[in-house]
């Protein structure tokens, strides 16, 4: 494992890791974004609130970006089974 040096609302944290140091700095950088989405519309939000609208809000992109991979892979094997009855 490794430390990679990541910057969010402007205070500085080391992440000890085995991923790719420009993957963790694109999260980093992802994470910063939501959280300055939130301060531009709730300046006045604590910090820990404005952690917590954002790991929802990513937690809600993650959930249907699941949903989405499920559907696909559902129309997959369907078409899978479809395209293995035609070759039998």
């Amino acid at each position: 494992m490794r430390s990679v040096e990541i910057e969010i609302l402007g205070q500085n944290y080391s992440i000890k890791t085995e991923e790719d140091e420009a993957y963790i700095k694109g999260l980093a950088k992802y994470v910063d974004e939501r959280l300055k989405e939130i301060y531009v519309v709730a300046p006045n939000v604590s910090h820990t609130k404005a952690a917590i609208m954002a790991a929802f809000g990513i937690a809600d992109e993650l959930f249907k970006m699941k949903q989405k991979q499920e559907s696909f892979d559902r129309m997959i094997e369907e078409k899978t089974k479809i395209l293995a009855g035609i070759l039998e």
